[in-house]
């Protein structure tokens, strides 16, 4: 099974990952902030992730990891 893991420290919130999801697995977590001000993408379906990378693609920080 595949998951993805978010990097708050370089998770900016954008929401591209968020987007370009095809499976709709990713969301930003409006309940947590990172030290930056953000709020960081997280993933709320790790069942149905299929490890595509393009949350990976994408992230303009590298801020994801996909892990199979």
């Amino acid at each position: 099974m595949a998951r993805i893991i978010v990097d708050d420290v370089h998770c900016k919130g954008c929401g591209l990952c968020v987007d370009a999801c095809p499976k709709g697995v990713l969301a930003l977590d409006d309940e947590r902030i990172t030290p930056k001000g953000y709020h960081p993408a997280k993933l709320i379906d790790p069942d149905n992730c299929i490890g595509c990378s393009s949350c990976f693609t994408t992230c303009p920080d590298v801020a994801i990891t996909v892990v199979m």
